[in-house]
């Protein structure tokens, strides 16, 4: 008796699916994105590597935790961004745009890891062996225990992986494996949704660490289904300009650590290199007397930073002012603009505005409101702002200034980098210890927008 083959017409942007053929995607809007898969009515799913024995229920109590959960690749930006290192059996998935850097720095992990006595099987299924050692060559990075083979196919690769029982498993990339028992092409919904389940399910059983390099969408987005971000445990998002050389990754999604933490680091002929003091970093082109231009301390995840807020103000020419803004939301931007000329009575009806974040970071807290307002407004007066101040605070509309999280952390950072005064809401202030009170660094409290300007411009 034949097997009924069923065919459906499944989205490769979101995974939607339909019995017959759509124009444009109902669930994500994406046009012909649809493509037709087949699928046998009834599939013998295989288990997998270590997966041969089903799974026992235990009581929780029971559960006995290994002495050493992490490990360390001693390379400090990536550990703080995982929070502390590799944890055993954990999935990660990097992504990032062509070019930026995951190869190698995976590469530059498998160096570390190497080092530390740990098996590495590196599955290259988009360049050639001869490739990988040229960049392994150029990074130092070859050990004894680092393998390395170009395969594709995920049976052969789990086959690879029973002979060599390795302790790491690198997939560049997983859009390209594939699984004979599905009949559609590589990097479809279901062959990247099955083969990183599969990949996942190998890691949970036998404490393999998995690192998975994922395409990006012209979005920016992981391309594939949304389900792979929910199977891994971490997701890391490799960004940068192509006409620097720093980049960031960014934790977007850890189950093993904080989310939002950054991981800064400087692109070089030998590598990946790490930026130690990424707040010196942003601020060492800053013009300190020209208008304009305000410090402000954020926190990206656990860490602070303290980044620069520019705006350029200037009359309109054209009869609807213009409004730009980069690295920072622009209808919280309009927001903002709008509570300066209600509450601080400047007229800014017939100005171009443009707020941009040096360095190319991007800053999605509510802390950078009060830099961000009185950055206009000093770009407005043309009158510059004290070099040695560090602005922080949430703006509400009424103009009043909100406490925000972690002021002594950034207070702290403040201080490292030699600033003098930190203006911060007048709760956060109150909130402070006496031993963060009584320091090198002047505190000053504010209460509303007025208030702050006031202060900043006497």
């Amino acid at each position: 008796m034949k097997t009924k083959t069923k065919t459906a017409f499944i989205c490769q942007e979101c995974g939607y699916n339909s019995a017959k053929w759509i124009g444009r995607c109902p669930e994500c809007g994406s046009w012909n994105s649809l493509v037709e898969e087949f699928s046998g009515e009834k599939k013998q799913r295989s288990r997998g590597f270590c997966l041969d024995t089903f799974s026992k229920p235990e009581k929780l109590a029971d559960v006995k935790l290994e002495n050493k959960l992490r490990i360390q690749t001693d390379i400090a930006e990536l550990d703080h961004v995982l929070g502390g290192g590799v944890v055993i059996g954990s999935v990660v998935l990097i992504g990032g745009a062509p070019g930026i850097g995951k190869s190698t720095l995976l590469l530059q992990v498998c160096g570390a890891l190497n080092k530390k006595g740990k098996r590495i099987l590196y599955i290259s299924a988009e360049e050639s062996a001869q490739q990988t050692k040229l960049r392994a060559e150029r990074l130092g990075n070859i050990g004894d225990d680092l393998y390395i083979v170009c395969e594709t196919n995920l049976d052969v690769i789990f086959e690879h992986i029973k002979k060599i029982a390795p302790d790491i498993i690198v997939a560049d990339s997983v859009q390209v494996l594939y699984l004979d028992d599905i009949s559609s092409a590589s990097g479809s919904v279901s062959q990247v949704r099955e083969c990183a389940s599969r990949l996942t399910i190998l890691a949970k059983n036998s404490g393999i660490a998995v690192f998975l390099v994922g395409h990006v969408t012209k979005e920016g987005s992981l391309a594939g289904p949304r389900v792979l971000e929910h199977l891994v445990d971490s997701v890391l998002y490799f960004e940068g300009e192509s006409h620097t050389n720093f980049r960031i990754l960014r934790a977007v999604k850890n189950r093993f650590g904080p989310t939002n933490e950054i991981g800064i680091f400087e692109m070089t002929s030998f590598g990946l290199k790490e930026v130690l003091n990424p707040s010196s970093m942003f601020l060492t082109e800053r013009c300190q007397e020209v208008s304009g231009s305000a410090v402000v301390a954020t926190m990206e995840g656990t860490r602070p930073l303290l980044v620069e807020i520019q705006a350029l103000v200037s009359p309109t020419s054209f009869g609807l002012p213009r409004r730009r803004t980069t690295g920072i939301d622009f209808n919280r931007a309009a927001l903002l603009v709008a509570v300066l000329e209600k509450r601080g009575h400047y007229a800014l009806a017939n100005q171009d505005i443009f707020l941009n974040v040096a360095g190319g970071v991007k800053i999605v807290e509510p802390a950078a409101d009060l830099a961000a307002i009185v950055a206009v407004a000093s770009g407005f007066r043309e009158k510059p702002i004290s070099a040695s101040d560090v602005i922080f605070g949430e703006v509400g509309l009424g103009g009043e200034i909100r406490a925000v999280s972690n002021p002594e952390l950034r207070i702290k950072e403040a201080k490292k980098m030699g600033f003098k005064r930190v203006i911060l809401p007048q709760s956060n202030l109150k909130n402070l210890s006496l031993n963060n009170k009584k320091n090198e660094i002047e505190l000053i409290g504010v209460s509303a927008v007025k208030e702050a300007l006031d202060i900043i411009f006497s």
